[in-house]
């Protein structure tokens, strides 16, 4: 059993909405506790790394793109329980956004799908607790950096 699901203390992990051409980059994970549903390309952050550092690192090792981090957005708690009560998963996510550098997004062991998507067209995509939130907050903050 992985060290994600009934942890023993929260888990700390990076995301990063990246953008280009008006579009997001999402990607479907394909480990619990999300498996199936499109969200943002992140995971753990490793000793000694910047939830920045993370971010941008998972970014590449999930879906081999490169991007400039613009600005923290917000954190992001999931917290899961299973059928008798007990925490199944519980994660705090630290939430950026970036600009597009390189890449077109593949997928891999932990990307089953890649899409650059437009923000506004979230409906077909089964997506992660409270996403649409997460991405209309990162787009406040490109135009604001435009």
């Amino acid at each position: 059993m992985s060290d994600r699901l009934y942890p023993t203390r929260p888990v700390l992990a990076a995301s990063v909405a990246v953008f280009r051409a008006g579009r997001v980059l999402l990607a479907t994970r394909t480990r619990p506790p999300v498996a199936g549903l499109w969200s943002l390309p992140g995971g753990g952050v490793e000793p000694g790394e910047t939830l920045a550092q993370a971010a941008l690192r998972e970014l590449r090792e999930e879906v081999d793109v490169e991007a400039a981090i613009i600005g923290f957005n917000r954190h992001v708690e999931v917290i899961e329980r299973d059928e008798a009560g007990r925490l199944r998963a519980h994660f705090v996510i630290a939430s950026f956004v970036a600009r597009w550098i390189a890449g077109e997004g593949r997928t891999g062991p932990e990307a089953g799908a890649v899409a650059w998507v437009d923000p506004d067209a979230l409906a077909g995509y089964p997506c992660t607790r409270g996403l649409p939130e997460v991405l209309r907050a990162a787009r406040r903050i490109l135009e604001a950096a435009e």
